[in-house]
């Protein structure tokens, strides 16, 4: 189930992302993605599988409002792979999509994930090598929406 975040979730989101350092995010990402849900908590959404959380994602829009993001996406590793990052993803790009403003839709990635991205349609633009951390690098990737 893919529900709105709420502030009670964030200790339970942050122990899932603490699941995947080292092996997708670096540590020092713990602290950003926390002033992340302090910022933008009111366009991240939790998924329960079994009425636990497993994961969450979340979308933001330009100032200018022609391009949206989707950012922040993990999971529990015990539920990667069984579609639910999909579904996440399209749900996102379903808001975003209302939106006749967005021209583009951004992920900000790294090496490890930009291949998911590309399912969708992303399109890698650039790189830049240890961005997020040491052995952590930057994939932008765009994608044309309306």
């Amino acid at each position: 189930m893919i529900r709105a975040y709420q502030a009670s979730d964030k200790p339970e989101l942050i122990k899932i992302l603490e699941l995947n350092i080292p092996m997708y995010f670096d540590s020092h990402e713990i602290k950003d993605f926390e002033d992340y849900l302090n910022t933008h908590g009111d366009t991240y959404f939790t998924v329960e599988k079994d009425n636990k959380i497993v994961g969450g994602t979340g979308y933001n829009i330009t100032e200018d409002s022609t391009v949206g993001h989707i950012t922040w996406q993990f999971f529990d590793p015990k539920y990667t792979g069984n579609g639910l990052g999909r579904e996440l993803v399209e749900y996102c790009l379903s808001i975003l999509r209302q939106n006749k403003q967005l021209t583009k839709s951004v992920v900000t990635t790294s090496q490890m994930a930009f291949r998911f991205f590309e399912k969708f349609g992303y399109k890698l633009i650039r790189t830049e090598e240890d961005h997020w951390g040491a052995g952590f690098d930057l994939y932008v990737m765009e994608m044309e929406l309306n």
